[in-house]
């Protein structure tokens, strides 16, 4: 999936969870954010174009580790020892990522470093990519009305 398909996701699944969660302005960004983190192993992806995300390029390949579950659970698990409140959305945001790239052509390995892979038939920045953009961004919008219609 492209980046803005996660980044819609993302959203997504945020806004879903907002009014559950005790501390919105930590749980919303941290979402956000851990949406895009697994593409950091990729150089044409939007965080991977940093500069940071190079030693992580050198060191792994695309849609291994880093996409997958194991990786995931073993840092939401860190950053429950040692930063709590960020532990539950790092973990939504990285899994709602992991999930949308499991449909794409290339897959994921789930539970590396066993070499099962799942996959669909998504291709990256196609007509199902886009679709399923869109989609988002109209769920988004009835979330966001949602939580708004609660506040006032």
């Amino acid at each position: 999936m492209i980046w803005k398909t996660h980044l819609a996701i993302g959203l997504a699944v945020a806004l879903y969870f907002l009014s559950h969660v005790n501390k919105p302005m930590i749980f919303f960004p941290v979402v956000l954010a851990s949406s895009f983190f697994p593409d950091i192993d990729s150089k044409f992806s939007y965080i991977g174009k940093k500069a940071l995300s190079r030693p992580v390029q050198w060191t792994v390949s695309h849609r291994g580790i880093i996409h997958s579950y194991t990786l995931c659970i073993v840092l939401s698990l860190l950053i429950a020892f040692f930063y709590p409140v960020f532990a539950l959305p790092f973990f939504l945001g990285y899994s709602s990522h992991l999930f949308a790239d499991s449909f794409t052509v290339q897959g994921i390995k789930p539970f590396w470093p066993l070499k099962a892979v799942s996959k669909g038939p998504v291709i990256t920045g196609g007509k199902i990519d886009r679709v399923i953009f869109y989609t988002f961004v109209l769920i988004d919008a009835v979330f966001l009305g949602t939580v708004l219609y609660n506040l006032f």
